[in-house]
């Protein structure tokens, strides 16, 4: 029996109600988004249920029940206070896929602070870029990632406090440097949870746009709500599923629904902290015997190139439902998992600041293989005219995504730019930034992004932060940075670049470049091919046109050229 039954059932007066009496939730309650995840699934009488299998680099496995994982958020939240953290103070956490990222994520919220997480292979730069916006007051990480921190710490004076959760006592620490390891410390049975409300900050996710810095979008505990139900319904989650979501909590997907969503309901849930490998994936599937997988179309097409034969050797009958986010999943990953899995995998579309999903296909709804589905009950979506914010109502007219606003896990700002969060709203719609097209039957088909962020395997990244890095290196004068076409990540990032008089573009610049953006930029930021040019295609204002060098990029139509500068 699947959870959502009727889609068109659903849809039928709907509230957000029916999430609200299910956790048991009334307007004007306390609701605190650690609480509900592990405390209060204690109190329905599965403390001794598993929350987390964990799986990392050396064949490390841990376990953890849903009091553990209590006691562990009670500890290192208790341990934050000790050392003077407060309601809404931003706490970074800057680890890989290991334990301590998911109990602390707990930890942060049930004191009433705002967790920040970051992908933990950032560099020294796009770290200090979110940590100078956000004026994060501590930041929990591993010793393998200190030297990032050292490097920045000086130019960081609201940052206080470097918790290192494996620091090893033989090395020297340094100011504002503090170890805690959760192993060795003395479990917190009772801790006075943070009275946070509907609107009280909860998490602070940075996302990249094509101009200026990257923004941190901030999201509050009443973001619950659709989490629980949307994990509920789309996911299908029930009671006694092994769920695996293949996310990061670096990004958005892997705390909406690599930690809230699936812990908000009591689900068993498996992390797998080590690099790709289609064998040791369908293996990891076949060892805790998974039954519900939410991963991206990049993972999908890569386990694609990999083959089908892998597949025949090992057992994953175990699967039920499988679901794809992050970018546009194309027909042909449909139609391959189906073939292969037996199981297609459903589209799911939703972004940073929307908080949950929107658009998706769902268990027992008629699957279009490319499309993304249908609005999520609750959702108001559509696509509007570029000129004039209506709604179309021509079927295979390409507009705008829109929502109209009002879902529980809509952002509520962007960090300290409030002007760029109502530039998102337009006529009364929140403008998603993305281009499709409605059919006949209301099904969303995605036709692309609306400004020039890269979407690379699902992580949107800013041409802004890659062409400034760029720019930092000695021998660079200008820079500009698009999409390229790629079999895996549909995307990678291209540089284009020109030079400062007395350089020469040979094979030691290219890799002297390289290794000097390699130290500021996130790997998958990170150019996988830079062109020389002798000058680089601008306005007659001297702006830099990306939109030349992108068409150029995917062999299209260069269109209207009349604002170039002249030769």
């Amino acid at each position: 029996m699947i959870n959502i039954g009727s889609y068109d059932e659903r849809i039928k007066n709907f509230s957000w109600e029916i999430a609200e009496k299910e956790l048991e939730y009334k307007k004007g309650d306390i609701i605190n988004i650690g609480w509900y995840c592990s405390d209060r699934i204690c109190e329905m009488g599965k403390s001794e249920k598993i929350a987390l299998y964990y799986e990392g680099f050396g064949d490390k496995e841990k376990s953890y029940t849903f009091n553990d994982i209590r006691l562990a958020g009670n500890t290192i939240g208790t341990f934050l206070r000790d050392q003077g953290i407060v309601a809404e103070d931003r706490v970074c956490l800057f680890m890989d896929r290991i334990p301590e990222l998911y109990l602390s994520f707990l930890g942060v919220l049930k004191i009433g602070a705002i967790v920040q997480p970051l992908f933990s292979a950032f560099g020294d730069e796009s770290l200090l870029v979110r940590l100078e916006n956000a004026q994060t007051r501590a930041i929990i990480t591993q010793r393998k990632h200190l030297s990032k921190i050292r490097k920045i710490i000086d130019r960081l004076p609201s940052l206080e406090y470097i918790i290192i959760v494996d620091h090893n006592p033989a090395k020297e620490l340094k100011e504002k440097e503090i170890p805690f390891s959760l192993k060795n410390s003395t479990p917190v049975e009772e801790m006075e949870i943070y009275p946070t409300t509907a609107e009280s900050p909860s998490v602070l996710h940075y996302t990249s746009g094509t101009t200026g810095q990257p923004k941190g979008v901030r999201h509050v505990h009443y973001s619950l709500i659709s989490q629980y139900l949307t994990t509920k319904w789309v996911l299908d989650l029930q009671d006694d599923d092994i769920y695996w979501c293949t996310a990061d909590p670096g990004w958005v997907t892997g705390t909406s629904y690599g930690i809230i969503g699936p812990w908000s309901l009591g689900i068993t849930q498996c992390v797998l902290d080590s690099g790709f490998s289609a064998e040791a994936w369908y293996k990891f599937i076949e060892k805790y015997k998974i039954t519900m997988w939410y991963s991206a179309p990049t993972a999908i097409r890569s386990l694609m190139k990999a083959g089908d034969e892998v597949i025949k050797r090992i057992d994953l009958k175990s699967l039920r439902h499988l679901a794809s986010v992050g970018e546009p999943l194309n027909a042909e990953a449909v139609i391959w998992s189906e073939k292969v899995f037996g199981l297609p995998f459903l589209d799911t579309y939703w972004q940073t600041e929307t908080g949950s999903m929107m658009i998706t296909n769902y268990p027992g709804m008629k699957i279009k293989p490319g499309s993304m589905g249908k609005s999520f009950p609750g959702i108001t979506g559509v696509v509007l005219d570029a000129k004039t914010y209506e709604p179309i109502t021509e079927p295979g007219k390409v507009g705008l995504i829109a929502f109209k606003p009002g879902w529980p896990a809509m952002m509520t700002t962007y960090w300290n730019n409030e002007e760029k969060y109502k530039e998102k709203f337009v006529n009364g719609w929140y403008l998603a930034g993305d281009r499709a097209y409605l059919d006949t039957e209301g099904y969303f088909w995605f036709i692309g992004r609306d400004d020039d962020v890269i979407n690379t395997g699902g992580h949107l990244v800013s041409p802004f932060e890659v062409e400034s890095a760029l720019l930092e290196h000695e021998a660079i004068s200008e820079s500009a940075v698009v999409a390229k076409p790629d079999e895996v990540n549909m995307e990678v990032v291209k540089a284009f670049i020109t030079l400062k008089p007395g350089y020469e573009f040979d094979d030691d610049t290219e890799l002297n470049i390289m290794n000097f953006i390699r130290k500021k930029l996130s790997p998958l930021a990170m150019p996988q091919e830079i062109e020389f040019m002798e000058s680089l295609p601008k306005t007659r204002s001297g702006k830099i046109m990306r939109r030349i060098l992108h068409a150029k990029e995917w062999g299209e139509e260069i269109g209207d050229t009349s604002t170039l500068e002249d030769d």
